[in-house]
C-alpha cells in the first residue's frame, strides 16, 4: 500500500508535470488510470504504459493507438517521460520505478496527474466512503441533460460514459475523488459532494479521526464561491460538518445539506424522478446530484431527466441476467455497501431467494469489520464465501474468510478457491434465485463465468486412457471404445492420455475454465490409475469422474488390504501370504500349488500359476518386477467367475473358461483365448451368494459406479479373490458382456457411468 512517507518523499510536486509532454503510466489498464491515458491522448500528449495483464480496457487503449506492454517488464519508461503510478504499485519492486530512477525521471501519483489535467476547470469532486462512482455518473448525466456540457471522469465503465471519461466543452468537470490514500490533496475542488463518511482505509489514515482530518483538509480547499454539498442523513458527514472549521482558516464557502430522513428532508426530495437504479442509497445519491445542479443554477427539470436516464456503472448492481435465474455483479466491499446492495436487491426482487457470493477485500478491512461483515451478509438468504483478496497486503495471522463464516446466521458454503465459485454456485442454484457476485477484488470474474456455467449441459466428456502401467495398451483400447460409444450418444468427447501430457509438458488448460469437460470417464488401469492417483488428480481439478474415489480405489488396488477388510465382516476370501521386497521367506512355508501375483496391479499383470514348489522363487521374482509387495495364495480349483456390479445391483455372473486352464494376462485379453459363459454354470445357491457377496463388497469398500468382483466357486462356496474398481471396457471385457446379457448395450452402459458420476457429484454438494 502507499504510505504517507512515500507520498511526501518519493513523488515530485504536481506543478512539475508542466515540464513534460510525454507520460508513462504504470497500471494503465486500471479503472482510474485508463481514463487519464485517454485524456492525455485526446490532448495531444505522448502516452504509453504497462499493466500486469491484458483486459478489455487494455484492448480499448490499444485500439485507440496507445502503446501498452503486458507485464511490468515488457516496456520501460524513456528519457523525457513523466512516470505516473497508481497507489497499488510497490515502489520497491516495480521495474518501471527502477528504470525511472536510473534515468532520473519525475515520478507522480495518478491523483497528481488527474488534478493537473483538470486544473483549468471548475472541479466538482464526488467523494465519500460509498457511492462515488454511481453518484459521479448520476451527476454527469444530469448536467449533460441540462446542457452544461461537463467533463466527466468516472472510476468504472458505463454505457453513458464509455471509457470512463468525457471531455466536456463546458466550464465544469465532474470527477470521482477517492479518499483511500489521501489522493484528495492533489485536487482543487470548486464543489465537493460528500455522500457519506465511515471508517475505511484505516491502514493508511491510521484511525477514524485521521480519515476525518484528511477529509476536512480537502473540504477546506473549496473556494469562497464554491460549496460543500453533504448528506445530512449520514452520521460521519454530520460529525465533519460540525467541526470547528474556522480553526483551519477555510474560506466561507456555502454549506448545503441534503437528506431524505424526516429530520433532514431536502426540499428537492420531491423532485427525484423514478430511477433505473434501485435502493434508498441510490435515491440519496440522486438527491445529492440534484443539490449540486441547483447550486450551479442549471435547469432542474432537464437535470432530473438526466438522472432518470442514467443506466448505472459496471459492477454497481449491474444486472447481467434477469429471468428465471437473475445474475447480478456488484462492487460492494464494505458492510454498509453490502447492506445497501442487499436492500436494493430485495426492493427489485421481492420474495426471491438471494444468494450472495462474496469475496472480502483486504485483510485489514476484514479484521476491522468482522462482526459487521457477518451481520450485513446475513441479510441474504444464502452466502457463498471465498478467500480474501489481499491486493497490496500480506496476510494477517488469524484473519480469514472463515472468521466471517463463523458469525453468519444464514446458510453458508465456503469455497476457498474463487476459481471454483461458478461450478459450486451452479450446484446449489434453484429456479427463481437471484445470484449476486459481490466484492472489489477479482470476484468480478465470477458473474460472467457463472453465466457460462449455466449454459453447460453435461455433454462434454474427457475419456482418460493410457497411463504408465503394464496395462497401458489395454487402456488405449478401452478409451477408444468408450469414446466412440459416447460420441454415438451425442457427447462431445476429448481423449486424454494424461501420462503423456504430464510427462511431455503439454498444456492442461483445457481441463480448467469454461471449456473444461463436465466429467471424466476413467479408462486407465493399474498403478497411478486404479490406486487413487488419477482420482486425486481429478479431485484437484474438481471434475467428476467415473468409478470410485481416492480412498476406496487405494484400498481395492491393495489386494491384501481388501481381503482383510472383507474378511473382517465375514466375507469368504482366499488365505494369503504377503511378501515385501527384501523380506526373507521360507519357500516350504508357502502354499503350493499357488497363485503368485503383485499386490497392487491389474488382476492378471505379473500373475503366475505355480504347481511345483521349486518354481515359487521364479514366480515371486516375476511378480516383484511389477510391485514392492507380492501375494501368494493357494491355487483354488473350481469355477472361476466374475460378478459385475452396477450401482446397487449385481449384473449376470460371468463364468471364465480359459482354453489353457489358466486365466493369465494372455488368456484375459487375447481374442478367443477364453470362453465367457453368461450366466455362469453354477448352482442357484452359489449364484445367489456370489451376487450378494459382490454387492456387499462394493458397498463395504465404498465403491461407486461399476465394479467387478472376481471369485472362485469351490464346490458350492464362492471365495472372493479381488475387487476391480475400473473394469476394462474392450470388446473382450467382462463388464460390457455381462451388461449386454442384462439388456444394457455398450453405449448405454457408458452413458450410465457418466450420468452416475455427475449425479454423485450433485448429491455430494
Amino acid at each position: 500500500m502507499r504510505t504517507l512517507a512515500e507520498i511526501e518523499s518519493r513523488f515530485e510536486p504536481r506543478e512539475h508535470l508542466d515540464r513534460y509532454n510525454a507520460f508513462f503510466l504504470v497500471g494503465i489498464g486500471g479503472a482510474g488510470m485508463a481514463p487519464l491515458a485517454l485524456m492525455l491522448r485526446n490532448r495531444g500528449f505522448g502516452v504509453r504504459g504497462t499493466d500486469a495483464t491484458g483486459s478489455p480496457v487494455v484492448t480499448k487503449l490499444l485500439e485507440s493507438g496507445i502503446e501498452v506492454g503486458i507485464g511490468h517488464s515488457s516496456l520501460s519508461p524513456a528519457e523525457g517521460e513523466a512516470v505516473i503510478l497508481t497507489d497499488a504499485i510497490d515502489l520497491r519492486e516495480s521495474p518501471e520505478v527502477r528504470r525511472a530512477q536510473e534515468l532520473d525521471l519525475g515520478m507522480f501519483r495518478r491523483s497528481q496527474l488527474l488534478g493537473w489535467l483538470l486544473r483549468d476547470k471548475k472541479l466538482i469532486a464526488v467523494t465519500g466512503t460509498h457511492g462515488k462512482t454511481t453518484t459521479t455518473g448520476l451527476l454527469g448525466s444530469a448536467l449533460h441533460a441540462a446542457g452544461a456540457e461537463p467533463g466527466v471522469v468516472i472510476g468504472a465503465e458505463s454505457a453513458d460514459f464509455p471509457g470512463g471519461v468525457v471531455e466536456g466543452s463546458g466550464e465544469f468537470v465532474v470527477v470521482e475523488a477517492c479518499e483511500a490514500y489521501d489522493s484528495l490533496r492533489d485536487l482543487d475542488p470548486f464543489v465537493v459532494l460528500l455522500t457519506n463518511l465511515e471508517p475505511d482505509h484505516l491502514d493508511f489514515h491510521g484511525s477514524w479521526e485521521g480519515l476525518k482530518s484528511h477529509m476536512l483538509d480537502f473540504t477546506c480547499r473549496i473556494p469562497a464561491n464554491g460549496a460543500l454539498i453533504a448528506c445530512a442523513d449520514d452520521d460521519g458527514v454530520n460529525d465533519l460538518r460540525l467541526r470547528d472549521l474556522p480553526t483551519r482558516n477555510h474560506p466561507p464557502f456555502a454549506e448545503i445539506p441534503y437528506g431524505l430522513s424526516p429530520a433532514h428532508r431536502s426540499s428537492l426530495a420531491d423532485q427525484i424522478p423514478p430511477l433505473k437504479l434501485h435502493g434508498l442509497h441510490n435515491r440519496l445519491n440522486a438527491l445529492g446530484a440534484l443539490a449540486v445542479c441547483e447550486f450551479l443554477k442549471v435547469d432542474l427539470d432537464k437535470a432530473g431527466a438526466g438522472l432518470a436516464n442514467f443506466g448505472g456503472a459496471t459492477r454497481r448492481l449491474q444486472i447481467l441476467k434477469d429471468d428465471n435465474i437473475a445474475v447480478v455483479d456488484d462492487y460492494a466491499h464494505h458492510p454498509t455497501e453490502i447492506r445497501a446492495s442487499i436492500r436494493a436487491l430485495r426492493e427489485r426482487y421481492a420474495n426471491r431467494r438471494l444468494v450472495v457470493v462474496f469475496q472480502p477485500h483486504l485483510y485489514s478491512r476484514t479484521a476491522d469489520f468482522l462482526p459487521e461483515f457477518a451481520a450485513a451478509l446475513s441479510l441474504a438468504d444464502q452466502v457463498v464465501l471465498t478467500d480474501i483478496y489481499p491486493a497490496r497486503e500480506d496476510p494477517i495471522p488469524g484473519i480469514s474468510s472463515a472468521r466471517i463464516a463463523e458469525l453468519l446466521t444464514v446458510p453458508l458454503q465456503y469455497v476457498p478457491s474463487r476459481h471454483l465459485l461458478p461450478r459450486k454456485v451452479k450446484e446449489l442454484v434453484k429456479e427463481n434465485d437471484v445470484i449476486v457476485g459481490m466484492g472489489a477484488g477479482n470476484i468480478d470474474a465470477f458473474a460472467p463465468s457463472f453465466l457460462q456455467e449455466l449454459e453447460r449441459n453435461g455433454k462434454r466428456v474427457a475419456v482418460v486412457f493410457g497411463g504408465d502401467s503394464a496395462e497401458r495398451e489395454i487402456s488405449i483400447l478401452s478409451g477408444n471404445a468408450v469414446a466412440e460409444a459416447l460420441e454415438s450418444k451425442g457427447y462431445s468427447v476429448t481423449k486424454y492420455d494424461i501420462t503423456e501430457r504430464l510427462l511431455t509438458g503439454q498444456s492442461l488448460a483445457d481441463l480448467t475454465g469454461p471449456d473444461r469437460p463436465d466429467a471424466a470417464f476413467l479408462c486407465v488401469h493399474g498403478t497411478h490409475a486404479e490406486d487413487g492417483a488419477i482420482q486425486g488428480f481429478f479431485e484437484l481439478l474438481n471434475i467428476p469422474y467415473t468409478g470410485s474415489g481416492i480412498q476406496t480405489s487405494a484400498i481395492a488396488m491393495d489386494k491384501a488390504r481388501t481381503k482383510v477388510c472383507l474378511h473382517e465382516v465375514g466375507l469368504p476370501t482366499a488365505d494369503t501370504v504377503l511378501l515385501a521386497r527384501g523380506e526373507h521367506f521360507d519357500p516350504k512355508a508357502l502354499p503350493c500349488p499357488a497363485v503368485v501375483k503383485p499386490n497392487a496391479q491389474g488382476s492378471t499383470v505379473g500373475l503366475s500359476f505355480v504347481e511345483k514348489r521349486s518354481d515359487l522363487n521364479d514366480a515371486i521374482a516375476k511378480a516383484f518386477q511389477y510391485d514392492e509387495q507380492v501375494l501368494i495364495e493357494p491355487w483354488l480349483k473350481g469355477v472361476e467367475i466374475s460378478v459385475p456390479v452396477l450401482g446397487d445391483r449385481a449384473l449376470p455372473i460371468v463364468e471364465i473358461v480359459p482354453a489353457s486352464g489358466r486365466y493369465d494376462f494372455g488368456a484375459k485379453y487375447e481374442r478367443g483365448a477364453t470362453e465367457e459363459i453368461i450366466p455362469a454354470r453354477i448352482s442357484e445357491s452359489a449364484a445367489r451368494k456370489a451376487s450378494e457377496y459382490a454387492v456387499l463388497a462394493h458397498r463395504l469398500l465404498g465403491c461407486n459406479g461399476a465394479t467387478r468382483t472376481d471369485m472362485i466357486v469351490v464346490g458350492d462356496r464362492p471365495v472372493i479373490l479381488e475387487v476391480n474398481t475400473i473394469p476394462g471396457m474392450t470388446e473382450t471385457s467382462l463388464l460390457p458382456n455381462s451388461a449386454a446379457a442384462a439388456g444394457i448395450g455398450f453405449a448405454d452402459l457408458c452413458v450410465w457411468m457418466i450420468e452416475e458420476a455427475l449425479q454423485r457429484r450433485a448429491r455430494n454438494t
